[in-house]
């Protein structure tokens, strides 16, 4: 039983991240499986997954209730999200892709990395372009993070949050929430997928399933709620923080606590710095557009 409250509380906390920044729910939660619960990569990310599919149904509605979600991209990006994971939860039925993690986990640290330089630096948009993703490249990242999803036990987040961020044509409040309410798809594929290969694990841990399913459904709502109340500069920051910190440990296996944790602060100091010169930019441009309401005492008055 205490087992199964710290996994609802793990899956509580997993939630508010993902649905906050966009990811973070799938590795910590396997992460967690894998420690507290015994089960192998496969039966944790099957856990996981299934448990998903409830918790990613009520982050999506909740996005959407605080108009956080692009429906057009959520269809092209998540169809092939579901079709990748199904399969990518087959293959890890049947084997590992343990080999693949420092290359993958490589890539995503260093994507991580030049979002918290672009948004510290303000060098992107925070503000909606008006372009439109192309369906050809939506349907391939949603391929790729489906697969990586399934066959890592997360991913879906790290891999499409980033890439749509690194771009800049929507608010990041947009992305996140189209990301989670895209989720649910990915989510669905792979459970299917983990039935056909693992039905019998997935029976045998439904006690985890709805610790988990439980935690996340609870805070998903706050999740959605608070992104619409971040700063889009600081978001950005947090979500390559994040990156890093999920993923510095598959490039260099055994990474101390601490250093996740001070990476995970410098992304906050570098998040609040940006805000700041952000804000005081914006108040000094307001400032030069406003009359300054005195007069000039030393001009000569009127003729009448």
């Amino acid at each position: 039983m205490r087992t199964l409250l710290v996994i609802a509380i793990a899956g509580a906390a997993a939630q508010l991240v993902d649905g906050g920044i966009g990811m973070g729910f799938g590795a910590t939660s396997t992460s967690l499986l894998l420690l507290l619960a015994g089960l192998g990569p496969a039966q944790a990310s099957a856990v996981v997954h299934t448990a998903g599919v409830g918790t990613t149904l009520v982050s999506g509605l909740s996005h959407w209730h605080f108009n956080n979600v692009n429906w057009s991209v959520v269809l092209r990006l998540g169809v092939p999200g579901a079709i990748a994971s199904f399969a990518g939860a087959t293959v890890l039925s049947t084997i590992s892709l343990e080999a693949a993690t420092p290359v993958t986990s490589a890539i995503l640290v260093l994507i991580g990395a030049n979002l918290v330089w672009r948004f510290s630096r303000r060098q992107v948009r925070v503000h909606h372009t008006g372009q439109r993703h192309s369906t050809w490249f939506l349907g391939g990242l949603g391929l790729v993070g489906g697969f990586v999803d399934a066959s890592g036990g997360g991913g879906w987040g790290p891999v499409t949050t980033s890439t749509l961020m690194g771009i800049g044509r929507e608010e990041p409040r947009r992305i996140v929430g189209t990301v989670s309410a895209s989720e649910f798809l990915v989510s669905l594929g792979a459970t299917l997928g983990f039935a056909v290969g693992l039905w019998d694990d997935l029976t045998a841990n439904a006690a985890a399933v709805g610790a988990l399913l439980i935690g996340g459904m609870l805070t998903a709502p706050v999740a959605a709620w608070l992104v619409n109340r971040l700063n889009p500069v600081a978001l950005g920051c947090m979500v390559g923080a994040a990156i890093v910190a999920l993923n510095i440990d598959g490039v260099v296996p055994g990474t101390p606590a601490w250093v996740i944790i001070a990476l995970l602060v410098i992304g906050a100091a570098l998040s609040a710095r940006a805000v700041y010169r952000l804000r005081r930019v914006t108040a000094v441009a307001i400032a030069e557009q406003q009359p300054s309401g005195r007069e000039d005492l030393t001009s000569p008055l009127p003729h009448r």
